[in-house]
């Protein structure tokens, strides 16, 4: 099977080196892969580069301190912090943190939340109205308000994280909590009614219920939701940092479309390839995750 993604992928690369090659820009020729390949090559060597910098510039604070501790041993050592860009794997690693902080706050907010609006119909049709409300409000209209109320009680002379990363996890979690909420409720209230039979005939309690009946029950469907808000945080996030302009790939996006140089467009596209094959394996993940605590190991999930 492997075959057939390997042939899609060669014929995807052989339409995108021709197109290219047909567009012009103010910057110069769309990039092809070979001009995205370069790009990706020199951003891991620039990555290399400032990595040495960074060692070099801790080992020569080392040394001083050192030195002041030998001539004065009440000295109080002081370690700065590198205040070099931030480079492209650096943004990588703070927009995959990111989203994982903003996913996981919402899913513990939209799992239980959802098994409740499932046992409960009173509680959904109460529910229901806000939930319709607010899923499909843009992030760009949240980013600006969640910047707001951060900045307005988010105060603190030694914060433990950055306001621009509490203000994007926040935007992610209130984007991507919707599908996961609706999907788990949906799943929970699908339940086959012998299930619930069964239950009421062993008096199972509340908590022994979820446990036994619920959870496995639904687990298809509140992956399906998790799964899906994860893809929906996966790209609120590129936006919101772009907008934001807080650290990240959507930052380092907005960046070289600023910069306008005629190295600018490859460097979006790799970032645009990263983001695309980072999606891809975060899902695939999701994906190993529900088979591995799915009771029904011969179902077919993709």
């Amino acid at each position: 099977m492997l075959i057939l993604p390997v042939i899609g992928f060669v014929i995807f690369i052989g339409i995108w080196s021709a197109v290219a090659s047909q567009i012009d820009t103010s910057l110069g020729k769309f990039p092809g892969p070979s001009a995205v390949l370069e790009q990706t090559v020199s951003l891991y060597k620039e990555h290399n580069q400032q990595q040495e910098k960074a060692k070099a510039f801790y080992e020569r604070q080392e040394t001083r301190n050192a030195a002041r501790l030998a001539d004065d041993p009440s000295y109080q050592p002081k370690v700065r912090p590198f205040t070099g860009a931030p480079t492209f794997f650096e943004q990588i690693w703070t927009s995959l943190y990111t989203v994982g902080v903003g996913f996981l706050l919402a899913s513990i907010i939209a799992v239980p939340l959802g098994i409740l609006c499932g046992l409960s119909k009173s509680t959904y049709t109460a529910l229901n109205p806000l939930i319709q409300l607010f899923k499909p409000v843009s992030p760009l209209a949240w980013l600006p308000l969640v910047t707001m109320v951060v900045s307005a009680v988010y105060v603190s002379d030694d914060p433990m994280f950055a306001k621009s990363f509490v203000t994007s996890a926040v935007t992610v979690a209130l984007c991507c909590l919707w599908p996961t909420l609706i999907n788990t409720a949906v799943g929970v209230s699908s339940i086959d009614k012998d299930l619930i039979n069964v239950s009421k005939v062993l008096r199972l309690s509340t908590f022994k219920h979820i446990q036994k009946i619920v959870l496995p029950s639904s687990i298809p469907m509140i992956f399906t939701g998790l799964r899906l808000s994860l893809g929906i945080g996966w790209m609120v996030l590129i936006a919101a940092e772009m907008l934001a302009q807080n650290p990240g790939l959507g930052k380092f996006v907005w960046d070289e479309f600023q910069n306008g140089s005629s190295e600018s467009l490859a460097r979006i596209m790799v970032a645009v390839l990263t983001i695309g094959i980072i999606g891809f394996i975060l899902d695939r993940l999701m994906l190993m995750l529900q088979k591995s605590v799915s009771w029904d190991k011969n179902a077919v999930l993709r």
